[in-house]
């Protein structure tokens, strides 16, 4: 039997939400036409944005659609920092384990924009060091254009203080963006209660459609474009709206918080016995950032003795899928930069898998999962040694 444990990459669209964009591909008219058929299309979509911004504790008008969240990431990161740097702001600061959507960008600001890139280090649990941040801020709060810090990491699924980070920088009236992508729909998340600046969210990670991204962004604080044309989304990001997948987006967002806790706690207790399974078959094995608050169904585990390519090829010769680290980077073969940043040297990191649960996942699959990993483990370490 197939067994997907891998909903960090991507997720299986909810059936109500593959209805939903069936429905809405069949609507003619363009949302920003004046038109009978315009406004028809623009009141669904702005129906769609009041159900996001309810479950985000946000106001509609901080919703910014985009065609991913990469995008989303990228507009935040550098629209923050030209913002900053037109009042004298020249530095950028990120955590070391940021997703590529944020780490490559901000490589971007360095090489073409003159912006001056300073790392946040993480702990063995791969938490941000808030010391860190208070010491950075105390000396060079004026110079700082934006602070990104990810809610929760891809990887790891370690819950940053984001909260703490936020209350630091206000302090000194620092802008605060995080990459939410992977935290939305599977912990509790508010806008309003973070105090954040800006904030990013992905269709495809909670059950919708891929090819729509959500930047919140702070009501009344703008930001320069990274597009330009027709002045949609408060001029910050130009384009016709793409109302079938902002549609689908907001009918995942109600079905997953139809049974939000259920859920949660469903998928904790999967990811509670995988971990529970890997310690007693494997105890040379280990759970990267298990002393630290994670998200319910992240498990990122090392195996000493393999590599993570071949442990994944082979999980998968038997049915199983499951990720060696960021999709994104996927088919690259260097070790996780996530991993490296914890402490972790290049062959331990390149040791590692991530299987990630989501709610259509079942016990049976844990089960299988956990009798196939001892011979899998078996044949990576003998094929480690050639």
């Amino acid at each position: 039997m197939a067994i997907y444990l891998d909903h960090a990459a991507t997720t299986p669209m909810v059936e109500a939400c593959t209805q939903a964009v069936i429905r809405q591909l069949k609507v003619l008219g363009n949302p920003s036409s004046l038109h009978t058929f315009g406004r028809a299309a623009r009141k669904e979509l702005e129906r769609a944005r009041e159900i996001i911004a309810r479950h985000v504790d946000c106001h509609p008008s901080e919703i910014i659609f985009t065609g991913s969240g990469t995008e989303a990431d990228n507009t935040a990161l550098k629209g923050l920092f030209w913002r900053g740097k037109a009042h004298g702001r020249n530095v950028v600061v990120i955590s070391a384990i940021e997703h590529h959507a944020i780490l490559d960008p901000a490589q971007w600001l360095t090489d073409h924009e003159g912006a001056e890139v300073i790392l946040l280090d993480v702990d063995s649990n791969g938490l941000i060091n808030l010391n860190q941040v208070r010491e950075l801020l105390s000396h060079r709060a004026d110079e700082i254009a934006v602070i990104s810090v990810m809610s929760a990491n891809n990887e790891t699924g370690v819950i940053q203080p984001i909260s703490e980070i936020v209350e630091i920088a206000s302090d000194y009236g620092v802008a605060v963006h995080s990459d939410a992508v992977q935290s939305f729909g599977k912990v509790p998340l508010s806008f309003s209660k973070l105090g954040l600046t800006a904030m990013t969210l992905s269709g495809h990670k909670i059950g919708g459609p891929l090819g729509i991204g959500i930047l919140v962004l702070r009501k009344g604080f703008d930001i320069p474009a990274l597009l330009h044309g027709g002045g949609q989304e408060r001029d910050i990001r130009s384009g016709t709206f793409n109302a079938p997948s902002i549609v689908g987006f907001a009918t995942a967002v109600e079905e997953i918080f139809l049974d939000f806790v259920s859920h949660s706690l469903k998928v904790a207790s999967l990811r509670v016995a995988l971990e529970s399974g890997i310690a007693a078959k494997m105890p040379d094995a280990y759970i990267n950032g298990l002393s630290a608050d994670r998200l319910p169904g992240i498990v990122n585990a090392t195996f000493p003795g393999t590599e993570s390519d071949t442990l994944l090829l082979l999980l998968d010769a038997e049915g199983v899928a499951c990720s060696t680290g960021s999709a994104c980077s996927a088919g690259v073969q260097r070790p996780s930069h996530v991993l490296l940043a914890m402490g972790h040297t290049d062959v331990s990191a390149r040791s590692s898998l991530r299987f990630s649960i989501g709610p259509s996942n079942t016990a049976e699959d844990i089960a299988q999962t956990l009798k196939l990993l001892p011979a899998v483990l078996t044949r990576a370490r003998a094929a480690n040694l050639r």
